[in-house]
């Protein structure tokens, strides 16, 4: 569920060694692992379809307790003092130095649930992160947290930490609670929340006995739409969008007061939700939302319960539902392509064309989840220092991670997975400050370094930056200037105070300098220059170019004029960066010696 603040303490307090007491009672054999295989990640369920712990990923049916709950009197009471309606609970282990990858919780389930948190076994090193903020939750708190965010969890010690996990959509008594609580930035002062004893009477429970409604009525599946409009980042495609979205819920309207809950009618809404959905991905495809999280994805998670013919039941769990398919662990990412600029360089226009080729796999857009996912790559955790990694960045151990994670989230233009050997196209703004850490972990890697006038360039990063759409450190310590936006570029902390002009300027050479310095040092024939200009002229004959560079296979003919690219903020035109003339002419003398060099290598 969204909330208004990424964590919410509530006014609660439990005895975490009681807790453990009765987790010790439990037999190893009662803790089920991972549906998608994760290692470290565990459950033991306490709550399920039917009590029955078998069902412990299934989200759909009548939520019972199961035999451990039933002999646990205080969990029975810890539950109990939620006053909440229960859905899904369980044991949540986290073994020593293992981790919760970077996700969002975008299905339907999570819309209305919030997800209550009890630490029983930690330690206070183990890092919980929502978005731009990290807490540590003690032992015997009470916490919620904003599941519409990318979250993750890092356990950096030894031994393992163990959570008690409720999913509710809560209650009066429960949202009484939640309007008592501690947002997590507020000051302990004079906080004191209840205490909930072991021993005496457990309060009965409640629980969930209906999930969703199956065709979902015209006004809750309008409203889900509108949600995710809502949570929409402005790109000129968003228009086209919002129109299929439209039509999509004035037809479902018409079929609900033709049909409304009767099974007859459950073949045309069905039929209805997949032309939808498959008409989306086209149109959709890499429009994102202010959360990171996928559009196509998430509309489609938030709506595929919308029409569930009797014959189609799933038992299908949140985590199988937002993780990707399984994929090949064998598989070899051979001489990946990665394309390198400055931000707003045009990149995304590039990679979305390169991206049809045949036989090439990406992971459908940037790769910042991915890479950052890992605690020791993660920025926050780097002390905001800067996105620039390094080869001794590059461990065997984070090369392997890395790696897999890649071979994970790949996919070809038929949105297939790779086979034994692949071919990988990647492009992050950020991955401009880490051309050498790329190359330690795939030593064959190529390079493609996209030129464009940085006039246009200082342009479109004034508008990423005025847009509030490019925001990647809302919260950067030690900052003062108006919320960072873009590549976070060594050297930062000298900007306090500047202009936004000359934070564009600084962001644009710091990262053409070091970017340069690192492609000059890699063997020539690793390095290929594309440029936008070009592209732009002529894109069947730069595609043509550059696949001759990389050894790939073209088999479609390209028109004069490309799609807009996704990312985009305003319709793109040569001349646009004229609008904000008065801002970047003054810059240009004190970049001289850096648009000297990005033009000469451009040459190449």
């Amino acid at each position: 569920m969204k909330l208004p603040v990424p964590f919410i303490q509530l006014p609660l307090q439990f005895d975490a060694a009681a807790l453990a007491a009765e987790v010790a009672g439990f037999d190893e054999s009662l803790w089920q692992p991972h549906p998608n295989g994760i290692p470290g990640n565990s459950a033991l369920p306490l709550i399920t379809v039917e009590g029955d712990p078998a069902r412990g990923d299934a989200l759909q049916g009548p939520m019972r307790p199961t035999p451990v709950l039933k002999r646990s009197p205080y969990f029975l009471k810890v539950l109990g003092s939620l006053n909440a309606v229960l859905g899904r609970c369980r044991l949540m282990r986290l073994s020593g130095h293992a981790e919760v990858d970077l996700h969002v919780d975008s299905d339907y389930y999570w819309h209305e649930r919030v997800r209550v948190h009890v630490p029983i076994l930690t330690q206070p090193t183990v890092r919980f992160t929502a978005g731009d903020h990290t807490i540590n939750m003690a032992a015997g708190e009470c916490w919620i947290f904003d599941t519409w965010l990318l979250h993750h969890v890092l356990n950096d010690q030894d031994h393992a930490r163990i959570h008690l996990v409720a999913d509710t959509v809560g209650g009066a008594a429960f949202w009484d609670l939640v309007n008592q609580g501690r947002p997590h930035t507020a000051p302990r002062d004079g906080w004191a929340p209840r205490r909930i004893e072991p021993g005496g009477d457990a309060p009965p429970l409640m629980f969930e006995s209906v999930n969703s409604q199956s065709p979902m009525s015209y006004w809750e599946l309008r409203d889900l739409v509108q949600f995710i409009l809502n949570e929409a980042q402005p790109q000129p495609r968003m228009a086209q969008v919002a129109d299929l979205c439209g039509v999509f819920v004035r037809n479902w309207q018409t079929l609900w007061f033709r049909h409304g809950s009767a099974a007859e009618g459950m073949d045309e809404y069905a039929a209805h939700l997949g032309g939808f959905l498959g008409r989306l991905a086209q149109v959709g495809h890499g429009l994102t939302l202010r959360n990171g999280a996928d559009l196509v994805a998430a509309m489609s998670g938030i709506l595929r319960r919308a029409a569930r013919p009797s014959d189609a039941h799933t038992e299908l769990g949140e985590e199988r539902a937002r993780q990707q398919p399984s994929r090949p662990t064998t598989a070899v990412i051979e001489r990946p392509v990665f394309i390198v600029s400055p931000p707003r360089s045009g990149s995304s226009l590039l990679f979305e064309t390169l991206a049809q080729a045949p036989g090439l796999y990406t992971i459908g857009g940037e790769s910042h989840g991915l890479i950052e996912g890992l605690a020791a790559l993660d920025t926050r955790q780097r002390g905001y220092e800067s996105n620039r990694l390094t080869a001794e960045d590059a461990s065997p151990l984070i090369a392997e991670q890395l790696r897999a994670r890649f071979r994970a989230a790949a996919f070809d233009r038929e949105r297939k997975p790779p086979g034994a050997a692949f071919r990988l196209l990647e492009k992050t703004p950020k991955n401009a400050l880490r051309v050498p850490f790329l190359n330690r972990i795939f030593p064959d890697a190529l390079f493609v370094y996209l030129y464009r006038d940085p006039r246009q360039v200082l342009a479109s990063m004034l508008e990423a930056w005025e847009s509030g759409g490019f925001r990647t450190y809302r919260e950067l310590p030690g900052w003062n200037g108006p919320p960072w936006s873009l590549l976070l570029t060594p050297g930062w902390r000298e900007l306090n105070g500047a202009a936004l002009g000359d934070i564009v300027a600084a962001q644009w050479q710091t990262t053409t300098e070091l970017l340069l310095d690192d492609l000059e040092a890699l063997p020539r024939e690793r390095v290929a220059v594309a440029r936008y200009d070009a592209l732009l002229a002529d894109p069947q004959a730069e595609v043509m170019r550059l696949c001759g560079f990389a050894g790939l296979h073209w088999d479609r003919p390209l028109g004069q004029v490309l799609p807009i690219a996704n990312h985009t903020v305003s319709n793109p035109h040569a001349d646009k960066w004229r609008l904000r003339e008065h801002v970047i002419a003054p810059l240009l003398p004190r970049l001289q010696a850096t648009l000297e060099r990005a033009a000469g290598f451009a040459q190449r």
